[in-house]
């Protein structure tokens, strides 16, 4: 349960977590190092510095009670404090001093502790100059103030090894990312190319960095070009098959021309729903093989079709869409063909369309509508799959097909890296195909 609240906050992105992976261990080893050595180290010697000055401090206090009077005081101790390197004055009161320490200042709270302490005559403790700490004693005499050096009490600069450590861990961090990114990025191209692909597009690549990536990327290669193998080659037997057959639909023609017209009717039109079978074969075999790659307006796409069905007397109505109008790259012929296909069965299954696009950051979704049956929702699966004629959900009166129009929709969907969704239409009550394409 843990692991799984806590993945939910986790970077996506593989650069991310592996810088992660690489700062943690180091921010790790600081902060170990940070509470080991220098609370424990230098806390140490502080301490031990710190009772030797201390020892110090009670012989001064020591003379000043033993002497007389308070010149005699003075005279002693400061003839004794001037070899210990200490300079001592004598205040009329001691101050009231809680805490003068600087933020940065480790062992400061330690010094203050032991000397109180060792020493507790000590009414103040000063400071506020990081190079001297000075100390209020009482004595018989009155209040004595002692300036020690402040390399006698701890060690000096303990932050030092602080901004070391946060400098080295840096800059080792930055030389050891510089080198994760060039291990990383080979797997970045291959994702990019894959998910280019995924899109339609041939992004060239080269396998490179650790050994494990270049044999998946070289499998990857493979594999592409295994696809576009089957691709040309299922798209070049059937375009073969097309051609072939067309020269006996075209002595049928010539031959159905020399009979009587009430004749020939019938066979005239088994012959052409059987060029028209065949169109469709073609259609779905090559998707959008061949077509390159454009930058276009999705909106425009959409203008012409609504204006090409306007002109032979169908009832396809443009809707006003939504999002900015930008040039995308797309395969227009095949965009234009799968509008085609869903415009059609609209208008098959159907007495009129409704046709919108909306263009969002990350998708172009187009929108074809119509007043026709529809298809139930527990069917939508199958209407999208090749060769499956759902007889008892559309109108079968207008002409028979092999059920592939909403197929080659899909693939071309695909293969621009979206997808086909069928719903039932709110405004006209039959179908709704939504054909949705990352930008």
């Amino acid at each position: 349960m843990f692991f799984q609240w806590l993945k939910r906050y986790m970077p996506r992105g593989l650069y991310t977590r592996a810088l992660i992976i690489l700062i943690l261990p180091v921010l790790s080893l600081q902060l170990l190092v940070s509470i080991v050595f220098i609370q424990r180290h230098f806390e140490g010697v502080t301490r031990q510095m710190t009772a030797a000055v201390a020892i110090d401090l009670r012989y001064l206090r020591d003379l000043a009670d033993a002497a007389p009077n308070r010149v005699a005081a003075i005279t002693s101790v400061n003839a004794v404090a001037r070899p210990l390197e200490l300079r001592v004055s004598w205040p009329y009161d001691i101050p009231d001093i809680v805490n003068d320490r600087q933020w940065f200042d480790f062992t400061g709270r330690t010094v203050a502790i032991r000397l109180r302490e060792a020493v507790p005559q000590i009414g103040a403790v000063s400071m506020a100059d990081r190079r001297r700490v000075t100390v209020w004693i009482a004595t018989e005499q009155g209040p004595m103030s002692v300036d020690i050096s402040r390399t006698r009490l701890s060690a000096s600069n303990p932050h030092q090894l602080l901004v070391i450590m946060v400098v080295l861990g840096a800059v080792l961090t930055a030389i050891s990312y510089i080198f994760l990114r060039n291990q990383l990025r080979p797997i970045t191209r291959m994702a990019r190319a894959a998910a280019d692909y995924g899109k339609g597009r041939i992004t060239p690549y080269h396998p490179g960095g650790a050994a494990e990536v270049r044999a998946a990327g070289m499998a990857f290669l493979d594999m592409r070009n295994r696809l576009e193998r089957q691709i040309q080659q299922r798209t070049m037997m059937l375009s073969g098959v097309s051609h072939d057959l067309r020269t006996p639909l075209t002595r049928l023609r010539l031959g159905l021309s020399l009979l009587d017209d009430e004749e020939a009717e019938p066979l005239t039109r088994d012959v052409d729903e059987m060029q028209r079978l065949l169109d469709s074969f073609l259609d779905f075999a090559r998707s959008d093989a061949g077509d390159a790659m454009e930058r276009v307006d999705p909106a425009s796409i959409v203008r012409d079709l609504v204006a090409d069905f306007t002109r032979i007397g169908l009832a396809v109505t443009l809707q006003p869409g939504s999002g900015p109008q930008v040039t995308i790259p797309m395969r227009p012929a095949a965009i234009r063909r799968a509008l085609d296909n869903l415009v059609g069965n609209a208008l098959r299954y159907g007495n009129k369309a409704h046709i919108a696009v909306h263009v969002t950051d990350r998708a172009i979704r187009y929108v074809v509508e119509d007043d026709g049956p529809g298809i139930p929702a527990d069917q939508h699966d199958d209407a999208i799959r090749p060769f499956t004629r759902l007889d008892a959900a559309r109108n079968q009166d207008k002409g028979a097909g092999v059920g592939l129009g909403l197929a080659i929709v899909a693939d071309i969907a695909r293969s621009h890296g979206g997808v086909l969704r069928l719903s039932a239409s709110d405004t006209l009550g039959g179908l709704k195909a939504e054909l949705v394409l990352a930008r």
